[in-house]
């Protein structure tokens, strides 16, 4: 019994430490999908779109403009997977809506908008997109342009949108491109016709 008695306590504390640090896991766990869940984005046949909010950083990082590249996948995605059902479509540049509510504040509504055109031919439509940005300075387009030249099939170039920026003073360009892994059969077609207009301009 004497032993039992001197064991109790120390199993309670225990037992107590051991729920509190369970505990804390738990809200943990709750943090990081309160996270993901301010990270949303949705793309449908016609447009992706999507909300970030939270912090502009966390440990000097830019997170914020993190989503853009988010955006930049998914959208990606969605112009292959619409390329594979035949749906060709490039991005309206057009279209594109940025809102950046809060910036500067520590703590922002990042809200952004890519919509689709649907196009005639699959040489027409785009499968592969990208962006370069900043706050409050310019983006460096020139070397972006460098990074991307080796994703481009020879003799085709980038789609790069207009200069978007909201007033905030978050500034993006958006680049598309046809994707060598699913448009390489596009590359003599497209020749082909630079080559027939060329010759009924002589």
């Amino acid at each position: 019994m004497k032993l039992i008695r001197s064991i109790l306590p120390t199993y309670l504390i225990v037992f107590f430490f051991g729920t509190l640090i369970l505990g804390s896991c738990g809200e943990i766990s709750s943090a990081k999908e309160f996270t993901n869940n301010s990270n949303q984005i949705t793309c449908t046949n016609t447009s992706c779109q999507g909300t970030y909010t939270g912090p502009e950083f966390i440990n000097g990082s830019d997170v914020a403009h993190q989503f853009s590249n988010k955006m930049s996948a998914a959208v990606g995605d969605k112009l292959k997977e619409l390329y594979d059902k035949k749906q060709y479509s490039k991005v309206d540049f057009a279209g594109i809506t940025m809102s950046t509510e809060g910036m500067g504040s520590g703590e922002v509504i990042y809200e952004l908008k890519i919509p689709f055109l649907r196009v005639n031919s699959k040489c027409e439509a785009y499968t592969s997109f990208d962006h370069v940005g900043g706050w409050n300075h310019a983006p460096e387009l020139q070397k972006r342009k460098k990074q991307l030249a080796p994703a481009l099939m020879t003799g085709d170039e980038l789609d790069i949108s207009d200069l978007k920026r909201t007033k905030e003073n978050l500034q993006e360009y958006w680049i598309q491109w046809r994707n060598k892994g699913r448009q390489g059969g596009c590359l003599g077609k497209n020749l082909l016709l630079m080559d027939s207009a060329t010759n009924q301009n002589h």
